[in-house]
Formats: C-alpha cells, sequence, structure tokens
C-alpha cells in the first residue's frame, strides 16, 4: 500500500523549500495557493500535514499540486508519486551543489564580474558559458571517470545535469 496523503504532503513541504532552503509555512502555502485563484486556509493546509483532514478536494489537491509544481495525480498515483520524489531528490542534490558551487570564490568572483557587464556582454559571456558546459558534458558523457578539471565533490549522477 503507498503512502498517505499525510507524508506525501509533508514529503512535499520537506523537499520543495523556498530560495533559503527553509520549508515553507503553512500561511505561505495557503496564500499563495488563494493568491492564484483556488480557497484554502493555513489551518487546513495544517490539518492535512496532521492528518485530521484526509479527504480533501479535488480543488485543494489542485491548489496543491499547483504550488509544489507536481501533477495532482502525485495525491493519488503511487507510480507518479514514486517518479516525482526521485526527480525531486535529484533537483534537491543539484541545488545543494550550486549552492556549494556559489560560495566558492571564483563564482563569486565571476558572478560579480559578469554583474558589472551590460546586458548584451552578459548575454554573449552566457552563451560562451553553454558552450563550455556542453563540452564538458559530452566529454563527461563520453568517459564518466572525473577528470583533472571537475568541481571536487560534485555528484556525476543524472542531478548534475539537471
Amino acid at each position: 500500500m503507498g503512502r498517505s496523503l499525510q507524508k506525501k504532503l509533508n514529503h512535499l513541504f520537506a523537499t520543495v523549500t523556498s530560495d533559503q532552503g527553509r520549508e515553507y509555512s503553512h500561511e505561505q502555502v495557503a496564500d499563495a495557493i488563494t493568491e492564484a485563484g483556488w480557497t484554502i486556509s493555513a489551518s487546513y493546509v495544517w490539518s492535512l500535514r496532521r492528518g485530521r483532514k484526509t479527504n480533501p478536494t479535488l480543488r485543494h489537491l489542485e491548489g496543491l499540486a499547483w504550488f509544489f509544481g507536481v501533477p495532482v495525480a502525485y495525491f493519488s498515483d503511487d507510480a507518479v508519486t514514486n517518479r516525482i520524489d526521485q526527480r525531486l531528490e535529484e533537483l534537491k542534490a543539484e541545488r545543494a551543489r550550486l549552492v556549494e558551487l556559489m560560495q566558492g570564490s571564483d563564482v563569486q568572483v565571476m558572478a560579480m564580474r559578469a554583474g558589472e557587464l551590460s546586458a548584451s556582454r552578459r548575454k554573449l559571456l552566457m552563451e560562451f558559458l553553454d558552450v563550455i558546459y556542453r563540452e564538458q558534458q559530452a566529454a563527461r558523457d563520453a568517459d564518466p571517470r572525473p577528470s583533472s578539471d571537475s568541481v571536487e565533490g560534485s555528484p556525476g549522477g543524472p542531478a548534475s545535469t539537471a
């Protein structure tokens, strides 16, 4: 038997986090969903997460699915849930890797310098970086062994290309 709605929703809260890496509050979720056109209260979200409410309307599920960026079937189809959860874990790992990279001084210096460029020069720089990135990915795909110019500690799995 699959996980309950409560467990699925709690997993989304734990996995799909704010830009600061924090869990969204019930108020943030309810406000965003309501602003987008569905009606839901923070206390109802809390009740779903605690298992006190177990039979939400389709409209509630649509709003929650929209907020967390998953299909509505996430809440009812275990195959969809498993597939989405795997992808969310990959994205979470990629996000952690990017945060780690951004904390590196080289990346910060590049970002600061890029921020001082004109819009047209930033576009040119992004195109250049895209070419280098694709070249590195192609080389990595051809030879999965870590290269001497790979980032130390970076994952080489599917999340590194997300």
